[in-house]
């Protein structure tokens, strides 16, 4: 028998924040709102786990069949999981959550899977936007959740070489709380930060918004120590080495198919004394690409280095509340005729080298107010999100990245390709991370909610804006695959690459359990 269950949002974001009203009156006038739908009482099937596995995977660990339980760990924070979570679209949900308190009870808890051929989804913060956590079961008769919340400690720290241990299921905030009493951090904060866990960040190969600064999450890790179906494999055992090829970076980006990371040591450093965060503003996207180029081909970007188009500037700027008009005519007053906001954030590189480079540049200086603006809301995205469905809006996000030569056509195509499949939406766009060799693209997509099929007109848009960067970039820069950006994958890395790829799985997961559907 079926259960309806109610599923708080608390379950899905941690806050939510309601839209400011400058920002809805602006965005009533830009794209006009949509009709909020009636949501529909989500329900959890019966599950579908026998009772020898349950029994035997109690016997490990703690294991619920509970309705509630299993919704919550059905899938991530996509825009189409927040309309299943609705009552809108098919929700996969795990026939059973169960949590290891240990990395030996992991090991445990997959050869009980194998033995009952049940499959596992990994679930960390559930923070997926490319159906990553999705409870997809495959062949199997049943899937359950592996919730790594069990694995929560610091397990030890080396000051001397700046190496931490960490376990898979702490979340951002929870590492940096405990790093932070050994006088560390590990300066990694992407935008899934207030839930997304250490396991993750190491599955999806994660990329921060100081990246620049600290390095990508893959830069971070000196080793890895995963459970498969077939034993333990510990990957990494020095800061560098010549010892054939790095198998380290096989599991960093693996997303849980080839097993289930379940400690991960990282390069730790002191925390900055006194970051700094400021604003600027350049005219035009191309200038500001430049801006930005110039800084990371000289090696002296910002720990945190953002540029924004006009639309995305427009928006902030809306955002200001009262402050808005005055900035405006500050800028006009500067002949600045298309605003491009640049954040850019010091925490433990030189401020005077960025500075100094800037000075070729020509740049108008919002100061620290705004940077601390930004700052105060970098998390508000994700906690915006249930007001914007509220208000009739269709609201995601997509990512890529490309080399500089074509990092403004990139931006341009994908956006005419969302124009084309959505009709008059706003496409603001912002490079969140720079390389020598080129940037990425971070793309948020607003649209009044198509009520008929709000499914199909955001599969047809991504799918559309998909076959852009797939032939131009790369199909994400740091979202991962999942199952978005599986049929793309091939394209990117050649049927040999898939076929590298196909004979770990086999190796490490013979009966397939781990995660179906995903990668590859």
């Amino acid at each position: 028998m079926c259960h309806t269950v109610a599923v708080t949002r608390a379950r899905w974001t941690t806050e939510t924040v309601p839209l400011p009203p400058p920002a809805l009156a602006w965005l009533t006038q830009r794209v006009g709102l949509g009709e909020p739908f009636t949501e529909v009482p989500v329900t959890a099937p019966p599950s579908a786990l026998s009772a020898d596995a349950f029994t035997a995977l109690e016997a490990v660990c703690a294991v619920s069949a509970d309705d509630e339980d299993r919704l919550g760990r059905a899938g991530g924070l996509s825009y189409l999981d927040l309309l299943r979570r609705r009552g809108h679209g098919e929700l996969a949900v795990p026939d059973a959550v169960v949590t290891p308190g240990s990395p030996d009870e992991v090991v445990e808890v997959l050869k009980v899977c194998v033995e009952h051929d049940v499959a596992v989804v990994p679930f960390g913060g559930g923070t997926s936007v490319v159906g990553g956590v999705e409870a997809l079961r495959g062949s199997k008769a049943a899937v359950v959740a592996l919730d790594l919340s069990g694995l929560s400690s610091l397990v030890s720290v080396d000051p001397v070489s700046r190496v931490a241990v960490l376990q898979a299921g702490l979340t951002g905030p929870e590492a940096e709380k405990l790093l932070g009493e050994h006088g560390f951090t590990l300066g990694h904060v992407p935008q899934s930060f207030e839930r997304a866990t250490i396991g993750g960040f190491a599955a999806t190969r994660s990329a921060g918004q100081a990246s620049s600064g600290y390095g990508r999450f893959e830069d971070m890790v000196e080793s890895v120590r995963v459970a498969t179906p077939v034993g333990e494999w510990v990957a990494g055992t020095a800061p560098a080495s010549a010892a054939g090829p790095d198998l380290k970076q096989l599991v960093l980006g693996s997303e849980g198919v080839f097993g289930v990371i379940t400690e991960v040591s990282v390069r730790v450093r002191p925390r900055p004394y006194g970051p700094r965060y400021e604003g600027f503003v350049v005219d035009g996207w191309e200038a500001g690409v430049a801006l930005v180029r110039t800084l990371a081909q000289d090696g002296v970007l910002a720990d945190i280095t953002r540029l924004s188009d006009a639309d995305e500037t427009e928006v902030a700027l809306e955002m200001a509340g009262e402050k808005a008009a005055l900035l405006r005519k500050y800028l006009r007053f500067r002949r600045v005729a298309r605003p491009c906001l640049v954040i850019l954030g010091w925490e433990c590189r030189s401020r005077s080298a960025t500075m100094s480079s800037l000075s070729g540049h020509k740049v108008v200086r919002l100061g620290r107010a705004m940077g601390a603006s930004w700052l105060h809301g970098r998390f508000n995205g994700p906690r915006q999100r249930d007001a914007l469905l509220d208000a009739g809006v269709c609201v995601e996000t997509l990512e890529t990245a490309a080399h500089w030569s074509r990092v403004s056509e990139v931006r341009s195509a994908v956006r005419a390709a969302l124009v084309a499949e959505l009709g008059n939406p706003v496409v603001m766009c912002h490079v969140s991370h720079a390389y020598e060799t080129g940037a990425s693209l971070y793309f948020t997509v607003l649209v009044p909610r198509d009520l008929d099929d709000p499914v199909g007109q955001w599969r047809r848009a991504k799918a559309a804006a998909s076959e852009v960067v797939s032939s131009t970039g790369t199909i994400t820069h740091h979202h991962a695959v999942g199952v978005d950006h599986a049929p793309w994958l091939e394209r990117e890395i050649g049927s040999v690459g898939v076929s590298v790829l196909r004979a770990v799985k086999e190796r490490v997961d013979p009966t397939g359990i781990l995660n179906p559907g995903k990668l590859i």
